[in-house]
């Protein structure tokens, strides 16, 4: 168990009744009290080419163009606010100062859950379920400040947002990640291939989501090879209400140590993502998945808490990334679940277990019921 999350059990007795109802209605953003810090944008200015002539014949040509180039994105106004304000307009309890070693650690809760974050740290919990913050909370004149983003990105959404809800008449994706030459990585083990262990996890889970309502798609059904494309496009020709993405886990350095699952959403525009992998992160782009940014962390939240309380496996967090093919066209809430390391040998052991494929299988359904 890491120290936050049991710094989170601490706080949810602490703060057991503190809470107050979440508006029902989308809020206004406030930024009474904020602190603006200004950002210095450096810009190269266009050098118009030399011009050459001859001095015996003349030549009529046109100038070359002058090629102009194109000025980056401005960043984005870094503007912090003060939690306490920031709560008595949102109709959260207070934050609450809970620790002061090794980090000065606040709760801040509702009647959804309890929030817990610490100072110069981008590690949080959510209701004991590890997120990601995008900008480290800091003191600004003696009170606790947090970036604009993660108040409007991760604790709205959390906080006071109404939890997530599903209709009835409900149509979701299931995407088995890899298939065919696309391998995915391997067990540790035997060189078994991810492509097997997802396609086996999404056929359990079919029936189990078509018991509990759901009209249920599977982008592969065999040992396909389907472009990532092709998997946003499955899902908007079946107008799906969500998309899942199930795949299994290898480091890029073969760290036999590595454990534990993660769920990903997309990253909100203006954040760093958790997660690059050597990819660019730009953080100005405003994908077609950025529309909904709140139902993915909702998503992420409850579906990774569901697997952790079925497995018992270490909690890797609700992470965020923008390089993700399969996320970042969708026009649904969308979410890509890691179930596991194939390099560790002792999950790669379990991974290749029917019954804790039928496990996942089963936590998911749960989370969706």
């Amino acid at each position: 168990m890491s120290k936050l999350t049991g710094i989170t059990f601490f706080a949810l007795v602490f703060l057991a009744g503190c809470s107050t109802t979440p508006p029902q209605s989308p809020l206004d953003w406030s930024e009474t009290n904020a602190v603006v810090k200004p950002v210095v944008i450096q810009t190269n200015k266009p050098v118009a080419p030399s011009a050459h002539t001859n001095s015996t014949v003349a030549v009529h040509t046109n100038p070359p163009p002058v090629i102009v180039p194109k000025p980056a994105p401005a960043p984005p106004v870094v503007t912090w606010t003060s939690l306490e304000n920031w709560a008595t307009e949102h109709k959260t309890g207070k934050p609450h100062r809970i620790t002061d070693s090794p980090t000065t650690t606040y709760a801040i809760a509702s009647t959804n859950g309890v929030m817990v974050l610490g100072i110069g740290s981008l590690g949080a919990t959510w209701n004991g379920i590890e997120i990601n913050l995008g900008f480290a909370p800091e003191f600004i004149d003696g009170e606790l400040f947090l970036n604009g983003l993660d108040l409007k990105k991760n604790l709205e959404p959390l906080l006071c947002a109404p939890p997530l809800t599903f209709s009835t008449n409900r149509i979701i994706v299931i995407d088995p990640g890899h298939g065919g030459s696309n391998t995915g990585t391997h067990s540790v083990l035997d060189g078994h291939f991810e492509k097997e262990f997802t396609l086996d996890w999404a056929k359990r889970l079919k029936p189990m989501l078509e018991t509990n309502g759901w009209t249920v798609f599977l982008t592969r059904t065999s040992d396909v090879y389907v472009t990532n494309a092709d998997r946003v496009t499955f899902a908007e020709t079946h107008h799906a209400d969500l998309f899942i993405s199930l795949h299994f886990n290898a480091p890029g350095n073969n760290d036999e140590k590595a454990n534990g699952l993660e769920t990903y959403c997309i990253t909100p525009t203006g954040m760093p993502s958790t997660l690059t992998r050597t990819f660019a992160d730009p953080w100005y782009e405003n994908l077609p998945n950025n529309h909904f940014d709140a139902q993915n962390l909702q998503l992420a939240v409850r579906v990774q808490s569901s697997l952790l309380r079925a497995i018992g496996m270490e909690d890797r967090g609700v992470r965020r990334s923008r390089f993700d093919t399969v996320l970042r066209g969708q026009n649904r809430p969308a979410i890509l679940i890691e179930g596991g390391y194939l390099s560790n040998p002792a999950e790669a052991k379990l991974i290749e277990s029917a019954d804790y494929r039928q496990k996942l299988a089963e936590a998911l359904a749960a989370a969706l019921k």
